[in-house]
């Protein structure tokens, strides 16, 4: 089979992520004897760097890892709502939606904690040298990839459009104009911030784990705690098309800490799948699985496509009914979402035409609800295009996330899709260099609902990071960005790589990210306005006219994308037996790449 790269094989570690300079960085850390979790924490913070439309350091990340030899851990790195993120402090002020941009639709942020408990619990190296990549970058500059500059572009009429984002526009549009490629782009505001962080750390003095939390402290409580509630209380422009400041406190920011968990796990065909919990959209996967027949339609043809695509359906309505965060007060009833006989009777849906309804199923006979919002948008096809987060200014712009997976020589593994304070999504403080982020627009301000609007209790996320074993071994990790669109595409990775034997050659890891990609859309859209397209169906035009046509016969409203256009996937493997080490970056797009020796 046709593969655009090679699958990466080696013996030392192998790293797969959305930017080569952050796989780069992960594998120069591997070099000098840091793990893969030093590795991942390297990759993760150059990120910020290099794709800022993507991913900030107010952001959130769920992550899956597998030390050496240890059970397999979910680290989340969702911040809840704030405590004053109420329905009826939103409802007072006109609103319908949560804005899809600004300082009221930040959530305490997540991501930096869930980085430093990362390093301190399960890394070896020290704050100073996992950070060594990122400062370079925002210090001495870095070529941008096209898809920075385009999206500043987007939103250059946004942070033109008050004082409030000023700091934006300084930043993002250096002489005026967005980054370009060929030309360096700094962020010293974000350099110093980090430099700073390190001396402060340096100052508690001890061992490197109580330098960590000094870190860690700093940022919940010292000079970014102050400077990110500064920016939440400013009045900002956001998609509502008024000015509001966001809910974020002092107590907010000082009360987070990134927490462990076990994975929600399901067993099929020989392989254990780990996801993060209902708070993320993780157990969607797990769900398309359960509906699988227990004979699949022969790989890549129409019957193939129409089986996933209707279980998919099946699979997100539940989502939209049920999912939450069940710690913080969501009653998700996900045995039942998960069990055989639900999933039977689930399954007995899908018919050989096209469905146009969302269907969220009845567990235990409870009766499933949608926000009213949803329950009336998803019966009008509305073109929202894809991605997070959706900015209403100036056209649409659509942005999304990043991914990371590391395996190192000693069999440690980890998964991680870091997301959120994009550079579109909040104007940037001055004196740091990054924006908040923008989850809580996930949420509904209607009461009753597991994703509802809560204080305390964290948005239900899109973000998604797996990691796979076969006989109890951990053997894949695996992610892609995507928003709604993350569990769809890593559905069809997974079966490639993990059917191949059956289907006779099938396609290598490589291969099985360049396969031809799809997804549907046939549900409310996780980010604002939160619309759907029922019944829809984009490809990539590489199916094939003939497969094309048979969909269009069985009723789906098919949209045919670019050859390239969906799925973004990285992945990295190892073989207990042997040690081999694999990985593969997705082409897509031309910046993700895969290292590895």
């Amino acid at each position: 089979m046709f593969t655009t790269r090679p699958t990466l094989q080696g013996t030392f570690g192998m790293v797969s992520s959305t930017h080569w300079l952050a796989s780069q960085s992960a594998m120069a850390v591997l070099e000098t004897g840091g793990n893969a979790f030093d590795a991942a924490v390297a990759a993760g913070f150059v990120l910020h760097v290099v794709e800022p439309h993507l991913n900030g350091p107010a952001g959130d990340m769920p992550v899956v890892l597998a030390p050496a030899g240890g059970p397999v851990q979910v680290l989340c790195g969702q911040g809840p709502a704030p405590a004053g993120a109420s329905i009826a402090h939103y409802t007072s002020l006109g609103l319908t939606l949560v804005p899809g941009t600004g300082p009221l639709a930040a959530a305490v942020p997540g991501s930096f904690d869930a980085w430093m408990l990362l390093l301190r619990d399960h890394g070896t190296k020290s704050l100073a040298e996992v950070l060594d990549h990122a400062i370079g970058y925002a210090e001495g500059g870095h070529a941008p990839v096209g898809s920075v500059g385009r999206s500043v572009a987007a939103v250059e009429r946004l942070f033109r459009s008050g004082p409030e984002w000023a700091a934006s526009a300084e930043l993002y549009l250096p002489g005026g104009k967005p980054p370009a490629m060929g030309r360096l782009f700094r962020n010293p505001a974000l350099a110093a911030t980090w430099r700073r962080l390190l001396a402060e750390a340096d100052a508690a003095g001890g061992s490197r784990e109580r330098r960590i939390d000094a870190a860690r402290r700093t940022w919940r409580e010292g000079f970014i705690a102050e400077a990110l509630l500064r920016t939440a209380a400013r009045p900002t422009l956001d998609t509502s098309g008024e000015r509001h400041t966001g809910t974020l406190t002092g107590d907010d920011l000082a009360g987070f800490r990134a927490t462990y968990e076990d994975p929600v796990t399901y067993d099929w065909n020989g392989w254990t799948v780990c996801k993060p919990g209902p708070w993320s959209q993780g157990p969607v996967l797990l769900q398309q699985l359960a509906l699988l027949p227990d004979a699949l339609p022969e790989y890549g043809t129409a019957d193939y496509v129409h089986t996933l695509v209707e279980g998919g359906k099946l699979a997100m309505a539940d989502r939209e009914a049920w999912y939450g965060d069940a710690s913080g007060g969501a009653d998700v009833p996900l045995r039942t979402l998960l069990s055989g006989e639900y999933n039977a009777a689930r399954r007995a849906l899908i018919g050989a035409t096209a469905s146009y309804e969302l269907r969220p199923g009845s567990p235990d006979g409870r009766t499933p609800r949608l926000a009213t919002v949803a329950a009336g948008e998803v019966r009008r096809t509305v073109d929202i295009g894809e991605g997070e987060p959706t900015v209403a200014m100036n056209g649409a712009v659509h942005g999304d996330t990043c991914h990371v997976d590391v395996v190192d020589r000693w069999g440690n593994m980890i998964s991680a899709t870091p997301s959120g304070g994009w550079l579109q999504s909040n104007p940037v403080a001055p004196e740091l260099g990054f924006p908040l982020g923008t989850r809580l627009q996930m949420t509904w301000l209607e009461p009753g609902l597991p994703s509802s609007l809560t204080p305390g209790r964290r948005p239900r996320t899109t973000l998604s990071p797996s990691l796979a074993l076969r006989g109890g071994e951990p053997v894949l990790a695996f992610g892609t960005p995507g928003a709604d669109q993350q569990d769809q595409w890593q559905m069809h990775f997974l079966l490639a790589v993990a059917l191949r034997a059956e289907w006779r050659g099938g396609p290598d890891l490589q291969g099985a990210v360049d396969a031809p990609n799809w997804h549907q859309s046939g549900f409310p859209g996780s980010f604002h306005p939160r619309r759907a397209q029922p019944g829809s169906v984009t490809v990539e035009s590489r199916i094939g006219e003939e497969i094309v046509a048979e969909l269009r016969r069985r009723g789906h409203d098919v949209t045919v994308g670019g050859p390239w256009s969906e799925g973004r996937l990285c992945a990295v493997a190892r073989d207990p037996e042997t040690g081999v080490l694999s990985a593969a970056a997705n082409p897509r797009g031309m910046q993700g790449y895969a290292v590895g020796r």
